[in-house]
């Protein structure tokens, strides 16, 4: 809890910065009549309206779960980042949009110097507010301060690919290239929107984030008792900052309930001991099946062995995604 907290003051200073960069770059634009400062001027609207999304898809995510919401309320954080993703797509659809009016009619550009000047220090804040939201934002695993400070981080380099431009079209004269910037950098703005959208669909549709799943079972290869016959059907979900791990563990056939229990209560806290992150694991017991099993069991001590075993099935992503016990035929694939 403590932890949400600290996201969410972070979050809320970030949307203050917002407000006041937002400022900075129209009075840049004011004073130069430049379309490409615009479209920078124009992102920072989005900026403000996604932060303050993202501030409350926090503090909503932070709530503990309830019983309409056994699962917690951390789902929350994909829609606050779809909706950022769909915010900053538009946004690059109006900066091209702009500059192409602008194209078929005539501007002029003046002190350009004070603008330049203007929008280089809001670049700079917006690329210290956007490390500060990734840096913090991947430490929590929150998808939604992470998509905050993408975004944030991709206005600073368009920021700087516009100061670049703007110098270009400050030293040669050619006017007509603000145009040509603004569409470039509207483009660009338009793919990172998409990438976002991309991962927030993602979350909702349950896609398993195939980086954490290998780490998760990587961790149970390395940690495995010998009495852990086999895993499959293992399913990786994400609950904003929670993982939910369903899977099937098979174990000795002839023990008691109690003792299963235990099994699988020591594989629970190994995961929550070495995982950066709230776990929460749904095990399903299968018994083993003699001889079948015992071709693969690294169980040495079992006294009820009906085969000699042949080898060891080792745990990765190919060989526990499927919904299917283990056999002597998998030593051979």
């Amino acid at each position: 809890m403590a932890d949400a907290r600290r996201d969410i003051r972070l979050q809320a200073v970030v949307v203050a910065g917002g407000v006041l960069l937002m400022a900075v770059k129209f009075l840049a634009w004011k004073l130069t009549h430049s379309n490409t400062i615009l479209s920078d001027a124009l992102e920072s609207i989005v900026n403000v309206v996604a932060g303050s999304f993202a501030l409350y898809s926090l503090w909503l995510a932070a709530k503990p779960r309830d019983r309409e919401h056994p699962y917690g309320h951390g789902k929350v954080e994909f829609i606050s980042a779809g909706v950022e993703g769909g915010l900053v797509t538009l946004a690059g659809g109006l900066i091209i949009y702009r500059a192409l009016q602008a194209w078929l009619g005539e501007h002029h550009l003046h002190d350009l110097g004070e603008g330049i000047l203007l929008t280089l220090a809001a670049g700079l804040l917006n690329l210290l507010m956007g490390l500060a939201l990734l840096v913090r934002g991947r430490k929590s695993h929150s998808l939604a301060m992470q998509a905050s400070g993408t975004h944030l981080l991709s206005d600073a380099w368009t920021t700087a690919a516009m100061l670049t431009g703007l110098l270009v079209i400050w030293l040669t004269g050619l006017t007509w290239l603000d145009n040509l910037f603004a569409m470039l950098f509207g483009g660009f703005i338009i793919v990172q929107g998409i990438r976002v959208v991309r991962r927030s669909v993602a979350g909702i549709m349950d896609e398993t984030d195939m980086d954490v799943a290998a780490e998760v079972v990587q961790m149970l290869e390395q940690h495995r008792e010998p009495h852990w016959v086999d895993l499959h059907n293992f399913r990786v979900i994400k609950f904003g900052r929670t993982l939910h791990i369903d899977c099937h563990v098979t174990l000795p056939w002839y023990h008691d309930l109690k003792w299963s229990h235990d099994a699988i209560n020591t594989m629970e806290e190994l995961v929550n001991a070495r995982s950066d992150r709230d776990v929460e694991l749904f095990i399903h017991m299968d018994p083993c099946v003699p001889p079948a099993s015992c071709a693969i069991c690294t169980f040495d001590a079992c006294d009820r062995r009906k085969a000699a075993r042949q080898g060891r099935v080792t745990w990765d992503l190919r060989s526990v995604l499927g919904n299917a016990k283990h056999t002597v035929d998998d030593l051979q694939g």
